[in-house]
Order: structure tokens, then sequence, then C-alpha cells
């Protein structure tokens, strides 16, 4: 895993909608180039290793106070915290992961949790591996598409 950080920027399209509310329009930005979204999971993971750094800096206490800070259970911030037990390269590949332009995430958070109990990397690797083999190259207009393994 890199030291190097990553700079990430978000462009929102916001239109008008019944007496004055604002919607979020995700989709095609100004410039007709799609626009994606961030996988779930590395958005989950990026905010795993913010609590741990706040953790770490004194910002809070522990675990349950910083979910009693948030809003979440103690249960949730569980969940979000065990994906810092990946091995690093499967952190950096989801944190890498490109941009998802339609459907689901290319592996749900769920799954990915499952990966992280195991407690031997090596496992995991070949549990992610599995998770991922089917996996085709990004598309430029449709993102990552998931093909079941008999095509």
């Amino acid at each position: 895993m890199t030291n190097t950080p990553i700079r990430m920027e978000f462009t929102l399209h916001t239109e008008r909608a019944q007496a004055g509310k604002k919607h979020l329009r995700p989709g095609v930005a100004s410039d007709d180039h799609p626009i994606g979204r961030i996988p779930r999971t590395a958005r989950v993971l990026a905010l795993a290793h913010q609590y741990a750094s706040m953790i770490a800096q004194g910002q809070a206490a522990d675990y349950a106070d910083l979910a009693r800070r948030l809003g979440i259970t103690r249960a949730r911030m569980t969940q979000i915290m065990q994906l810092l037990h990946l091995a690093p390269d499967i952190q950096e590949a989801i944190l890498t992961h490109p941009p998802v332009f339609t459907g689901r995430d290319p592996v749900p958070e769920a799954a990915i949790r499952q990966i992280a109990r195991e407690p031997l990397w090596q496992m995991q690797r070949l549990t992610w591996e599995a998770a991922t083999r089917h996996c085709t190259a990004p598309h430029p207009a449709r993102g990552i598409a998931c093909q079941p393994p008999d095509c």
C-alpha cells in the first residue's frame, strides 16, 4: 500500500423541484461526460481509517464513544472498523477502485466484511480474488460490469 495521498473532486448537480426544494441529480456532468460514484465499500473503508485516526489522536475515547458522537450503533461501528483487518493490498484495491457508473457495486460491503473476518491475509486474498474474478475492465460509460462465471 502506498503512502501517496489521493485527491478526489466531486461535482453535484442540483435541480429545483416543487416549492423550491433541491434534488441531487446523478448522472451526466455539464460537459456530457459520464460521472460515476465512488463504490460504497471505498467510502466506508476510508471512514474506518478516519475513525481510527480520530481515536489515535485522542478525539474520541473508543469505538463506543465515537459511535455515540456519530449517531450510529455500536454494532455498525464494529462493522466499519472491521474493514481495517483486511490485507493492505485488498484495502488498496478497494480504495483505488474505479468509479461505478450504473448498477450495483462490483463487490458488496457484506461480502467484504465476510472477507475481513478471515484472520489469515493469504486466505483473504484468495477469497478476494474469487469475489472479483468475474469483473471485467471498466467501461468508460458504464463502469464495472460483473458477469456470472459461465459467461
